[in-house]
């Protein structure tokens, strides 16, 4: 039981630090030293997605769920929990290109907004 809990706290944070690395910039509106942690966050992401690796979350969630008693699975994490709702014909290289750009391009247009508020707020105090 204990495995099967620490799996599924593992599936959790892997969902969670996909989602910080593709809006993790939006943070940056509230706390300024999010981009600290953020950008090699959002590297990774960009990293995995590009060179088509697992994330080192996918194995030790399937080693989690083996220990448990449940059988792991070959594919990424985005293969096995979001495949069939983003991509129901399956993830090709091609795809995970495309993936690794959508995280660029996100962070890049939200880096960019913040970036020119800030230089329009700095504008206004002069």
């Amino acid at each position: 039981m204990s495995f099967r809990l620490a799996a599924d706290g593992v599936l959790l944070l892997h969902l969670a630090f996909i989602l910080f690395a593709l809006l993790g910039a939006a943070m940056a509106v509230r706390w300024r030293w999010i981009p600290l942690v953020h950008l090699p966050a959002a590297a990774w992401g960009f990293f995995v997605e590009l060179t088509g690796r697992n994330c080192p979350l996918t194995y030790l969630e399937n080693y989690l769920r083996i220990k448990a008693g449940q059988s792991g699975y070959t594919k990424s994490f985005i293969e096995h929990y979001l495949l069939d709702i983003i991509y129901p014909s399956g993830l090709t290289r091609e795809m995970q290109f495309a993936l690794a750009g959508v995280v660029v391009v996100v962070n890049i247009a939200i880096y960019g907004w913040l970036f020119s508020r800030r230089r329009q707020g700095v504008k206004r105090d002069a």
